[in-house]
């Protein structure tokens, strides 16, 4: 059994003290520090400012567990999705959404996920465990490579929509989007990352608590109780009133606008009565809302909203003076679009 540690899930100081201890000047942590996650490196044979003596020493006590790239495939509307392979195999899924004005990769947070939403692929896999911060930061740091490989530009946003639920793997998403977001990193800024959770409410609170600095997004679904328990089991144990609750408190804390997203099915949740409750649902706080087509699951029975329901709804929200865009999904032909992800290229 390997039990040498992961050197990129320790933090500096105990990198420093390591030093120390083996009587080497400490300024090399900073040398390692820049050499993991600025350049990414992913032996310790790269670290060439080192020297070969150095490098021996941290292969004796360290390993680097680096995420790789296990397939990829690219969509008809120029979208990219990525199976990407942990340490122990365990795969996760990020995608490459490309527009006119963005480039956006939607990252895992989790491999698996244990909230079983009804109309979701990923819903149907059992949570297998959380990321470390070191890995969600390697997603983001593959994915900007990519962008630049194929794309010819650089991300210009991060959402954590991906495979599992981001805000019950919390200190291991602040840390990552920490890492992404400094100049030690990738220097992202915070504003360009979104983190969508199914309404974790207890951690929404901890997030105002935290004041950070990246947009929250709500996964809604429905305003109205029984409805929302149908789509996402979830909310038997975080109903309407209480997730009211602690958005309220998100936006009083960090004045951040909310977006709640918001999956058409047919019949379901698509009506005018549907509109009216998102419409007091989302009076609590400045806020947006991302109307989102469907996109078909294997083996599940939901069917997407009619193009007249859509509109109606669209008009209906509008004519409240709610804040709406229409989310065309993208890469739906390599099940790549919202819900789909659910490591088919294995």
């Amino acid at each position: 059994m390997n039990t040498k540690k992961d050197i990129r899930n320790i933090d500096k100081q105990e990198l420093i003290e390591f030093f120390i201890s083996k009587k080497i000047p400490k300024f090399r942590a900073n040398q390692v520090y820049e050499w993991l996650w600025k350049k990414r490196a992913i032996s310790f044979d790269e670290m060439t400012s080192l020297s070969k003596e150095l490098r021996e020493l941290l292969k004796e006590y360290f390993v680097i567990n680096a995420v790789k790239i296990h397939k990829a495939e690219k969509s008809s509307d120029g979208t990219a999705k990525y199976s990407l392979k942990l340490h122990d195999n365990n795969l996760v899924e990020g995608v490459l959404i490309p527009s006119k004005k963005r480039l956006t990769a939607c990252v895992s947070s989790q491999v698996g996920c244990s909230l079983a939403c009804n109309f979701c692929a990923t819903g149907t896999l059992k949570l297998e465990r959380n990321l470390s911060y070191s890995e969600i930061y390697d997603q983001v740091f593959i994915l900007n490579e990519e962008a630049k490989l194929n794309f010819g530009r650089s991300l210009s946003n991060i959402v954590f929509m991906g495979m599992g639920e981001p805000l019950l793997n919390y200190d291991n998403l602040l840390k990552g989007i920490n890492l992404i977001t400094t100049e030690k990193g990738l220097a992202i800024s915070a504003k360009r990352i979104t983190v969508s959770t199914a309404g974790i409410s207890k951690m929404i609170t901890k997030l105002a608590d935290d004041n950070v600095k990246f947009h929250l997004a709500i996964s809604l679904h429905s305003a109205k109780d029984n409805t929302r328990e149908e789509l996402m089991p979830i909310n038997r144990a975080i109903p309407l009133e209480k997730l009211q609750d602690s958005i309220r408190y998100f936006y009083d804390k960090t004045g951040s606008r909310i977006t709640y997203e918001y999956i058409l099915f047919s019949n379901i949740n698509d009506s005018l009565e549907d509109a009216h409750e998102l419409v007091k649902f989302s009076r609590i706080s400045p806020c947006k809302i991302n109307l989102i087509e469907y996109n078909p699951v294997d083996d599940l029975a939901y069917t997407k909203s009619s193009n007249k329901k859509t509109n109606d709804f669209i008009h209906f929200l509008e004519n409240k003076n709610v804040i709406v865009n229409l989310r065309k999904s993208k890469g739906k032909d390599i099940n790549a679009a919202c819900g789909q992800l659910v490591n088919k290229l294995k």
